[in-house]
């Protein structure tokens, strides 16, 4: 398993006019290629009167799917710039459609990869990114006595909080990057006087927002 990877939110859509062509891009998170196809065909049965709907997906831990389609547009021109937009921003799981309703203007083969390429990217930017990172997942029940101070700092760390049951006595749901995680243990223990009950859980893959795939 990855330790981590970018990915966008579940989807999002953006709306641009070049040289009087309406182009229309779609974003959606895939996991598989009938996944893929299924967004595809979607988006083409919403827009059958679209002069194109092209489209481009990357799917797989190392990018084992790879697939575009230019939908009529001159070979080369469409789906690959597409596809190059997700590579180029490193995301995995991601499938994109950009409808275009021609304006009557043409615009050559340097403009429309320009185009196909600029919807992608706006399409994505629109959507959003996330970094999935795989955590180590962690209980602590506490007493009563200590959920404002462990509450207080858990929020205050660089830990992910992920909820809060209040049963008989308090339980964090807390995820850990798993290098830290006998440093974590050692701090819980530390900072309750060794009362608390530290149990861990299985790994997931925790979701952060990113602005883009640099941040780290």
């Amino acid at each position: 398993m990855l330790t981590q990877y970018f990915t966008v939110k579940k989807r999002g859509s953006v709306e641009i006019n070049i040289q009087k062509s309406r182009f229309i891009g779609y974003v959606k998170r895939v996991e598989t290629e009938e996944n893929a196809q299924k967004f595809i065909q979607e988006i083409k049965k919403k827009h059958h009167d679209a002069t194109h709907n092209c489209s481009a997906y990357m799917i797989g831990e190392h990018d084992q799917i790879q697939k575009a389609n230019d939908d009529g547009e001159p070979s080369g021109t469409a789906g690959i710039p597409m596809l190059e937009v997700l590579k180029k921003q490193g995301l995995k799981d991601t499938a994109v459609v950009v409808t275009r309703y021609f304006g009557g203007i043409k615009l050559g083969a340097g403009g429309l990869i320009r185009a196909y390429g600029n919807t992608t990217s706006q399409a994505i930017q629109a959507t959003g990114i996330v970094r999935r990172q795989l955590m180590q997942g962690f209980s602590i029940t506490v007493d009563y006595a200590l959920l404002g101070k462990l509450e207080n700092v858990l929020r205050h760390s660089k830990h992910i909080l992920k909820s809060i049951n209040y049963l008989e006595r308090v339980e964090f749901i807390v995820y850990v990057n798993m290098e830290e995680k006998i440093d974590f243990s050692d701090w819980i223990i530390d900072l309750t006087n060794d009362q608390a009950a530290i149990e861990e859980m299985d790994l997931a893959y925790i979701e952060i927002d990113v602005s883009s795939t640099k941040e780290k």
